[in-house]
Formats: structure tokens, sequence, C-alpha cells
């Protein structure tokens, strides 16, 4: 009795241990399969909760939560040039990443935790250069209500 007790008991920890938060991993490169000063992925789909690391894989990038494009009560984040960052995304809704010296490029990201609840607040934020046109691409990838 006491071992199927004990198995039970390893059987629900390790079903619990699958339901744990994911892990996105996202590139910041010189060169991509998009092109020039890209993140790879450029759009992440994530839970509340999931952590998102970005690495410099390319020097002379960071990762930034650009301002109005956070959910309501969301932390933002600014990473140090040529550094890892790693941020535990747990209030759902759309996030807006750039990398602070090639905005303008078009080097920007997006990442939507669970129901994207401010996607209008973020699309109405304007953007310079190519990142108005990169942030317009990546919004028509998103299902529509």
């Amino acid at each position: 009795m006491k071992r199927m007790i004990a198995f039970a008991a390893l059987t629900t920890m390790l079903l619990a241990g699958g339901a744990q938060a994911a892990e996105h991993e996202i590139h910041m490169l010189n060169k991509g399969q998009k092109g020039a000063m890209v993140f790879e992925p450029d759009l992440v789909k994530a839970a509340p909760g999931d952590t998102i690391r970005f690495v410099p894989t390319d020097k002379s990038h960071n990762a930034e939560a650009i301002k109005g494009m956070i959910p309501e009560g969301a932390e933002g984040f600014k990473g140090k040039m040529n550094e890892e960052l790693t941020v535990t995304l747990t209030k759902e809704g759309v996030y807006g990443i750039k990398c602070t010296p090639h905005y303008g490029m078009g080097m920007v990201a997006l990442i939507v935790v669970g129901d994207p609840v401010n996607l209008d607040a973020a699309k109405a934020v304007s953007h310079p250069g190519k990142a108005k046109k990169v942030f317009e691409e990546l919004f028509a990838e998103l299902p529509a209500d």
C-alpha cells in the first residue's frame, strides 16, 4: 500500500512538472532569415509565467520593452548591450520589443502572452523608420478576433 501511495505521489509530481512554465529563446542577430538587424523569432506566443531569454548571438544588440506596448501593470525592462537578458512575463497581453540602436532599422519583436488584452493600445504606438512596417507585418500574423 505504501508503495502505491508513493508511486501515485511521484506520478502526480511528474505530471504537474509538465505544466511548468516554458522558456522561449530569442536571438539578436545582425543577419537572419528576414534580413539585417533582426530578432529571431520576431513573433513569440507565450503563456503567463513563461520566460523569454534574449540571446546576443551577434554583438551590439539589446532588448527593451517599448513604452505603450506592454500590458497595464506589467514591468518594463531594458537589457544591457551585448548581454543576455531573461524576463518572466506574468501579465497577459502584447509586448513590443526593440533593440535600442537598431529600432529605426526595424529590429523589433512582438511577444503575445495569453490573451492580447492591450492589442489596440499596442497597435496605436508609432514607430520610426522600418520598425513601423515590421510591426504591421507582425500584427497581421495574429489571428483576427
